[in-house]
């Protein structure tokens, strides 16, 4: 699609949007605070569809995140603080600036030093933490990940994954020792430990914990319903069922 329709196709969603709230109950009534939560549902929506490999799903997503975006736009307009063409502009200007190997005279060798220069540059911006850019709200498994990576933006990484392992390791055994003193405080602190060294990890084998951990969960859902189904075809519900029963058809649905 020539550029000429793709910017066609905004204008038609930005007109839209201005008659949906002006004539719409539901969409009159709309704030920022009322639709955060949904732009966060979304948001998941999108990404189920991307780990699915669906991409007609992500087409559907990626119009509803849109739509929210221009919602949000549309507000700030009736309050005169900003609107699409600001966001668009603003987004732009940071992208053109984090971009000197682009956009200006400065080299880089690889995509590594590009990450490293968007961080100094952050800083430069007057960002007094490279951490300041982690949304407090975030899921703990994605912030740790996030953080991680920042921190690796300054050069504050361990060197070869083997290190890292070993650091998982020192971790399992401090988790251990805990367990065996029986002080549920210090149990979650070490297991806490255990968590953002092995997300420390996947980093360095190029895995995405919150992928890596989502497919898990699929596989078990997918596992558990064949379970379901099959202790429903026996008339025999699950709670009846001995592990050892349930194992059999545990054992099936992992062939599947």
């Amino acid at each position: 699609m020539s550029k000429e329709l793709q910017l066609k196709a905004f204008e038609r969603l930005l007109i839209i949007m201005d008659e949906l709230r002006e004539q719409c109950p539901w969409d009159k009534k709309q704030t920022l605070q009322t639709i955060r939560h949904l732009t966060i549902e979304e948001t998941y929506e999108l990404g189920d569809a991307i780990l699915d490999n669906d991409l007609n799903e992500v087409k559907k997503e990626l119009g509803d995140l849109l739509l929210h975006i221009v919602f949000y736009a549309k507000i700030g307009s009736e309050t005169n603080d900003f609107d699409i063409a600001d966001v668009c502009n603003e987004i732009c200007d940071k992208l053109i600036h984090r971009h000197p190997h682009i956009y200006s005279d400065t080299v880089v060798k690889d995509e590594e030093e590009v990450k490293q220069n968007w961080e100094k540059l952050k800083l430069k911006e007057g960002k007094k933490s490279v951490l300041e850019g982690v949304p407090r709200s975030l899921p703990a498994l994605v912030k740790a990940s996030r953080i991680q990576d920042k921190v690796k933006g300054v050069g504050f990484d361990w060197e070869e994954p083997h290190q890292v392992w070993d650091k998982v390791q020192e971790e399992l055994e401090e988790l251990q020792v805990e367990v065996k003193s029986g002080d549920q405080d210090k149990i979650e602190a070490e297991f806490g430990d255990v968590l953002f060294s092995m997300i420390n990890y996947a980093r360095f084998l190029n895995v995405n914990p919150e992928d890596a951990l989502e497919r898990t969960n699929k596989k078990f859902i997918k596992r558990f319903q064949y379970l379901e189904n099959k202790a429903g075809e026996l008339g025999k519900p699950l709670m009846d069922m001995t592990l050892a029963e349930m194992d059999v058809f545990w054992n099936e649905a992992k062939k599947l």
